[in-house]
């Protein structure tokens, strides 16, 4: 024991009439793992509530239930999966997704493609699914659901992926996620680089 410490024992000593010291953990040191789960759970549901406040949602999901399925698709779990973790149809977690912007590559496969139906429903005064099913050779649950899809790719071009973008950010590995692919967003994009008007004349 040096002599700082010493006279810091004495003073000790003098003012508690104590010989020893002895400290008590009341609480376990936590984990830093449920700290980081807290964080990325809070991130999670600040872009939800974000994003309530900018749509109308198709699905009246609260926000926990919808943190539920964003957590679920970035973990690589289908929609069948999550629907029994939330109590829901498979059908309304996909509608939930729609609303989350979280395409999956499978979202866009269609026996027919999802420009030609989004040109035929623009062209429409007053789309007619059963009408565009009969003009698309499919039932028209198929493509409500290519409508929807369409509908979902124009939203997450209109602000550049930028809520997909901030769900990677929340949510540690997202980025690797599959779901993700070029596939499920090339009509979008391709969509925005017609819209670019250029001018080479100088």
């Amino acid at each position: 024991m040096d002599e700082k410490t010493e006279e810091l024992r004495d003073i000790f000593v003098e003012l508690t009439d104590e010989e020893t010291v002895t400290e008590r953990q009341k609480e376990g040191p936590g984990s830093l793992t449920d700290a980081d789960e807290a964080a990325v759970t809070d991130r999670v549901a600040t872009v939800v509530t974000t994003m309530r406040e900018r749509y109308d949602f198709v699905t009246d999901l609260d926000d926990d239930t919808l943190g539920t399925v964003v957590r679920g698709f970035y973990d690589g779990t289908d929609d069948a999966t999550i629907a029994e973790t939330v109590g829901e149809t498979p059908e309304t977690v996909f509608r939930a997704r729609m609303d989350l912007h979280l395409l999956d590559d499978d979202d866009t496969q269609f026996p027919f493609a999802l420009s030609a139906l989004r040109d035929a429903h623009a062209d429409t005064d007053e789309p007619d699914s059963a009408a565009l099913a009969d003009a698309f050779d499919a039932d028209p649950e198929t493509v409500e659901r290519a409508l929807l899809v369409a509908e979902t790719q124009e939203a997450i071009r209109r602000v550049s992926g930028r809520f997909r973008s901030e769900f990677e950010d929340a949510i540690p590995d997202a980025a690797l996620s599959t779901h993700l692919t070029e596939s499920a967003q090339e009509d979008g994009l391709q969509e925005a680089a017609e819209d670019i008007e250029t001018d080479t004349k100088f």
